[in-house]
């Protein structure tokens, strides 16, 4: 990042963590706009499922803007190439408006493709490979992507032979079809920390409220609009837990809100294991226990004040 000064802050955390407060706190500290990093509040009509929680925004001073958010039809399929490439859209906007981009989210793929400055390209089909590919092995497969693509980001790409395959056409494209470089991103990354049984407790309550408030509804109302319950069992934990309990596959309500909160639990763990990786890879993350606001605007203090923000 060389000596030039942060022009972007990063909220990350595991699920439950409070991050969207605490980003929101921050952002009205130095006139941001928050840039959501989240794979699934992309979509539209996913709100409680996804825990959009879009009141935060609102509450405890002026409203501040959001992006990313609501950008996508439920029955699309939005990658994190598009994921990337409306990210930078949106990061350089804020910087025109002269308004610092805050970067909220615990989606480590968007992370990443948002912080670490590589590029993706969109590649068309390609028959031709297809059919070579076609007569490989899996393993063959993940030995040829890892030879196109020695630090591979997305290894869920190495378990389903569709999605490896397209992993290879997109690199082998990509060897001629250089993007435009990337937008520097000079972050400053705070992290949401909690003890981790304080995690599960927050998992769970929050968990309640959503299933009081609608969310097995929310889930209904999209199977009757057309959303297949295969796409939906796509879109996250919520989704899939409660489709298997409105097909029957789960027994009652009570046994849905303890697989679900297990469930929820463990994808926690994953995200903290995400973020241990983060910053094995050099990225600096500075960890606010609780969330609380006061540490992470005392740091910001500290840093104006010294000419470094």
């Amino acid at each position: 990042m060389g000596n030039a000064p942060e022009n972007a802050l990063v909220v990350l955390g595991p699920t439950a963590s409070g991050k969207t407060a605490l980003g929101v706190c921050l952002a009205r500290a130095v006139n941001g706009e928050i840039l959501s990093a989240d794979s699934r509040q992309v979509y539209v009509g996913l709100d409680l499922c996804s825990g959009k929680d879009l009141h935060e925004y609102r509450e405890g001073g002026a409203p501040v803007p959001y992006h990313l958010i609501d950008i996508a039809p439920i029955g699309t399929e939005f990658s994190v190439f598009h994921y990337q490439q409306a990210f930078y859209r949106c990061f350089e906007e804020v910087l025109a408006r002269g308004r610092m981009p805050v970067i909220v989210g615990g989606t480590g793929l968007y992370l990443d493709a948002a912080l670490r400055g590589y590029r993706m390209v969109e590649a068309p089909e390609n028959p031709g490979l297809r059919r070579e590919l076609a007569a490989m092995s899996m393993e063959s497969l993940a030995d040829r992507l890892r030879a196109l693509k020695p630090a591979l980001h997305n290894t869920t790409d190495l378990a389903d032979r569709a999605r490896l395959i397209r992993a290879i056409e997109i690199a082998e494209y990509a060897k001629d079809h250089a993007p435009p470089p990337a937008p520097a991103v000079r972050p400053l990354i705070f992290g949401a920390a909690w003890p981790r049984p304080q995690l599960r407790r927050r998992i769970a309550d929050r968990l309640r409220a959503r299933l009081d408030t609608g969310m097995i509804e929310e889930v209904g109302r999209l199977h009757a609009a057309g959303c297949a319950w295969e796409r939906l069992e796509e879109l996250g934990l919520e989704c899939r837990f409660i489709a298997a309990y409105l097909q029957g596959r789960i027994r009652n309500r009570n046994d849905l809100f303890q697989k679900l909160c297990a469930a929820i639990a463990q994808f926690a763990r994953r995200q903290e294991t995400w973020f241990r990786r983060m910053e094995r890879q050099g990225m600096q993350i500075h960890w606010i226990p609780q969330a609380h606001p006061d540490a992470a605007l005392d740091m910001l203090r500290r840093r104006a004040a010294g000419g470094i923000l």
